[in-house]
């Protein structure tokens, strides 16, 4: 549950942070509190699982980054915690995470974004990649991005 200042909050921050040197004393002044006051409250969101972050969300062709894919991966599941954790550490991952793998048709469980401003970058990244899963990877793809799609977070329902 959250509660009518929890709400005005959310609602705030919905469409995303102003881009100013002080985007939350801007947003807490607009909501007439204290900054300190609005990270708190932020922070209880969080605890309470209302939120689960606050991010940004670049959109990477404006970034020229034209070519993106997700790479995919059959780790050992044995070593997958490990490995994942360096993987979603390279500097050129976006995102990576662990996934069941759909059998027989989907043997993959770890997936990770890679951009670049064309396939050759993002190949080579993808082979960095295979590099450090070594033997532990049995099998890999890559899917390519056709299109942006719109990324948007948290959206509350205007009330009325």
């Amino acid at each position: 549950m959250i509660d009518a200042r929890d709400r005005q909050i959310i609602e705030a921050l919905q469409g995303g942070l102003p881009l100013v040197p002080a985007p939350y004393a801007q947003v807490a002044e607009a909501l007439g509190m204290d900054e300190g006051a609005l990270l708190f409250q932020l922070a209880e969101l969080k605890s309470r699982g209302v939120i689960r972050r606050i991010a940004a969300a670049p959109n990477h062709y404006k970034l020229g980054m034209t070519s993106n894919g997700m790479t995919v991966w059959d780790v050992d599941d044995d070593h997958i915690t490990e490995l994942g954790t360096h993987i979603g550490a390279l500097p050129f991952v976006t995102h990576c995470y662990e996934r069941p793998r759909a059998l027989p048709d989907w043997p993959y469980n770890l997936f990770a974004m890679v951009h670049g401003a064309d396939r050759n970058e993002v190949e080579r990244k993808r082979a960095e990649i295979s590099a450090i899963l070594g033997d532990a990877c049995r099998a890999k793809d890559i899917l390519y991005s056709t299109r942006i799609l719109k990324k948007t977070g948290l959206r509350l329902k205007a009330k009325g």
